[in-house]
């Protein structure tokens, strides 16, 4: 049991009833929590809207948002350690580490909704729908995430640079105007390249959109606008799995929404591709 369960477990002889009935809910089903509104909450405990609140505030919490955070980062930490060097000690067999995996994944992607805000959402599609030239740029294993971006916008029509060499990234960003962005991607939000191509970027006017965690990172703090994931792995481990799994998500859902928002502009270059794919089909 991490530190926030234990301190609800500590605090629960001092709760009033119904914070008592919703600690113990909290302790028995953790896992559901950050999937859920005050509203539902309050039901599956039996009690009110108004406790759920109270409840968060008795044990040192703000509000119901950063009780969630916390607890899914809590969560992160005491999964299958999948990515953590202690993962070297296991005894699972190939297909045990496969459903591990898939598990791990899945946990991760369905955590995003209790970091990413709607509106930051909104504020970015709106953004990028609006540029002409798009730097995808991230380090190591959010490396991945910006060529997938690359990749995807370019077949909107974007143009698009994802390249690993900072020098070359420095060369194009006084290139950019005002409506253009740099999604800097990195999950800890503290990698010194990615912080400086920011600031660069915003000094010729551009903006920053940033894929990063929200726990001290300076990136989350410098951006203009914040799509953020939340924390399900240690900093220090193996590979990026599950974080990796969260950037790439977010990627598609701003991908889509774009596309979405183009529509029949963008739908006569895409058949045209489709069609000389099939041709080329040997």
């Amino acid at each position: 049991m991490g530190p926030l369960l234990t301190r609800i477990k500590d605090s629960l002889p001092s709760l009033s009833e119904a914070e008592k009935k919703m600690g113990l809910y909290v302790l028995k089903q953790p896992e559901l929590i950050p999937n859920m509104t005050t509203k539902e909450l309050s039901q599956k405990s039996g009690t009110s809207e108004s406790s759920v609140v109270r409840f968060c505030k008795s044990i040192g919490i703000g509000s119901f948002k950063s009780f969630k955070l916390e607890l899914v980062k809590e969560l992160a930490m005491n999964e299958e350690k999948l990515t953590d060097f202690n993962f070297l000690q296991d005894k699972s067999e190939p297909y045990d580490i496969f459903q591990k995996v898939t598990h791990v994944n899945t946990s991760a992607i369905e955590a995003i909704p209790t970091s990413l805000d709607r509106k930051e959402f909104q504020k970015a599609v709106h953004t990028v729908n609006h540029a002409e030239r798009l730097i995808f740029y991230g380090v190591g294993g959010s490396a991945t995430a910006a060529v997938d971006g690359y990749y995807k916008f370019t077949k909107l029509g974007y143009a698009c640079t994802a390249h690993q060499d900072f020098h070359f990234l420095l060369s194009s960003i006084p290139y950019l105007k005002k409506n253009d962005v740099i999604m800097a991607i990195s999950m800890s939000g503290k990698t010194k390249d990615v912080l400086e191509l920011s600031r660069f970027a915003q000094k010729e006017g551009a903006s920053v959109i940033a894929i990063t965690n929200l726990d001290k990172s300076p990136l989350y703090k410098e951006a203009d606008i914040r799509l953020c994931t939340p924390i399900v792995e240690h900093d220090y481990r193996i590979g990026s799995i599950p974080s990796r799994m969260t950037q790439l998500t977010i990627i598609d859902a701003l991908y889509l929404s774009v596309f979405k928002t183009k529509g029949e502009d963008v739908l006569p270059q895409y058949h045209e591709a489709r069609n000389e794919v099939i041709r080329l089909r040997r």
